[in-house]
């Protein structure tokens, strides 16, 4: 698709996600973008694709905004921005095409890096796969997390949880996670030990850097103020003992990591959330193919599991236990991990 196509397709993402604002901004931005300006010709230009599960130029471009607002170097467009009303559109269109004129080096900057948001909402969901993982293995976990960014979900058994009509986590703990919750409660009586956290993504965010947590707030959409609130409770809750997120390739990382002999005795969990459709074919084929030599290798003393919070007919919670090789549907949930539907 075209760059405006692009912008159209993400507005339908946004309003379906529930941010009428954001999408109002990607329709305007497609209308308003325009070659002969600097940031425009980056946009309308862009070499590769940039539609919203490749490039995602919208979701960069709507990220260096929010940055720009959120630093005060555009009072007129902050000032249409939530929680103010949505605007009009001629308004933001005005608003908009200043901004583009006045600060065109630093949005051509912060097109230049894919967007993260690290949504811990998406814990919510994962706890459920760590607590199954636990029950049924009945060993202390080592977790690997591809697509890591900050980490930030790598460290979700720090939060405090009310999933259904039951709480899991330490009572001072934050942030607090209770999305909508439909069918029972997952394994909360499961003795959940990790034993080591380790991640991996091909551009980590070190939580101790404040340009750095800054950077990942503004990709947060601005009329989801509750996303807001609980990433930048999540990034205080890491910043003490952030977990070790290492520039690496997901393939070759799995591939170093679990072609390593397991350690008798604990358990090995990989687990990644809506990463999967971001990587190559060829990355993929080399995942599943690292799976395969490493299912055949585990044992009841020594397994390994494959949590996957994936995109299916609706975002799908999975489990794959080897050495059984059985893989559990677990649960549908909302992509941010607003709703959970459990199912075991």
């Amino acid at each position: 698709m075209s760059p405006r196509e692009a912008f159209i397709a993400q507005a339908g993402y946004c309003r379906d996600l529930g941010s009428p604002f954001t999408a109002l901004l990607c329709e305007t931005l497609a209308g308003t973008l325009e070659p002969g300006e600097p940031v425009g010709a980056a946009v309308l230009g862009w070499q590769g694709d940039p539609a919203p599960l490749a490039d995602s130029v919208p979701l960069r471009l709507l990220g260096a905004l929010h940055a720009l607002v959120r630093s005060g170097a555009a009072p007129e467009l902050g000032r249409l921005y939530p929680p103010s009303p949505l605007p009009a559109r001629e308004a933001l269109a005005t608003a908009l095409t200043a901004a583009l004129r006045e600060h065109p080096d630093r949005l051509t900057a912060g097109l230049a890096g894919p967007p993260q948001t690290n949504e811990v909402g998406r814990s919510g969901v994962l706890i459920g796969g760590w607590l199954e993982a636990a029950a049924r293995t009945g060993l202390p976990l080592e977790l690997y997390e591809i697509g890591a960014s900050a980490g930030l979900n790598l460290l979700a058994d720090r939060y405090r949880y009310r999933l259904a009509d039951r709480e899991w986590g330490s009572p001072h703990a934050r942030p607090l996670l209770a999305p909508r919750w439909h069918g029972r409660a997952p394994r909360v009586e499961a003795a959940l030990q990790v034993h080591s956290r380790q991640g991996c993504d091909q551009h980590p965010i070190d939580v101790r850097d404040a340009a750095a947590r800054e950077r990942l707030l503004a990709y947060i959409w601005p009329d989801q103020p509750a996303r807001l609130e609980r990433l930048a409770t999540a990034l205080e809750t890491a910043r003490p003992e952030p977990p070790r997120i290492e520039q690496a390739d997901a393939a070759e990382w799995l591939e170093v990591r679990l072609g390593r002999p397991a350690d008798p005795g604990v358990g090995r969990l990989v687990f990644h959330s809506l990463v999967w459709g971001y990587l190559s074919s060829a990355t993929r084929a080399r995942i599943e193919a690292v799976f395969e030599r490493a299912g055949r290798a585990a044992s009841t003393a020594a397994p390994l599991g494959w949590l996957r919070f994936e995109p299916g007919a609706a975002a799908q919670l999975r489990l794959m236990l080897f050495p059984s090789g059985e893989d559990l549907l677990l649960a549908r949930a909302h992509p941010h991990g607003e709703w959970v539907e459990w199912l075991t």
